[in-house]
């Protein structure tokens, strides 16, 4: 466009591990939390730490991005040692998700959808699914550093 608002250099919208999404329609995160009666009351409780976390990310690949499809497959491979030849830190961690929303550590994809249809001929749409599966504690407590410092950050972009 004439005013520059139009960007056709490299933004990624999300990272999942490696793999850049620059076309991301949706992008879902719902938290869980592990909840526990407060000592001698049964009507008080408190919410005491994240118990689960999911993502669901819906984006299209478009044209020459449609080549990152083997990454994303390669991504939701559960074998960690098969997993680490492709991002080698996945051998400590699992795959870290970054998006405005925060950084999310020790995710792991649980399923991956591609869809093309005769519209779109150039375009993959993949909806990709992920669960948090932390390895360590210190991945966890670095996770939710990360969260809150995306967070705080985004508040003032």
């Amino acid at each position: 466009m004439a005013d520059g608002s139009f960007n056709n250099g490299f933004k990624p919208a999300v990272l999942v591990g490696v793999v850049p999404l620059t076309a991301v329609t949706n992008f879902v995160l719902n938290e869980g939390y592990k909840v526990s009666q407060i000592a001698g009351s049964s009507v008080i409780a408190q919410m005491l730490s994240p118990a689960n976390k999911t993502i669901t990310i819906d984006a299209q690949l478009i044209g020459d991005q449609r080549a990152l499809r083997p990454a994303l497959e390669a991504l939701a491979l559960t074998n960690r040692v098969l997993a680490a030849a492709t991002t080698p830190l996945m051998k400590f961690t699992g795959i870290p998700v970054v998006a405005r929303l925060g950084v999310h550590l020790d995710m792991q994809i649980t399923s991956l959808i591609f869809t093309q249809d005769n519209v779109n001929r150039d375009t993959l749409k993949v909806n990709i699914q992920l669960v948090n599966v932390p390895r360590s504690k210190l991945g966890g407590l670095l996770g939710g550093a990360l969260d809150l410092a995306v967070g705080v950050g985004s508040a003032f972009v």
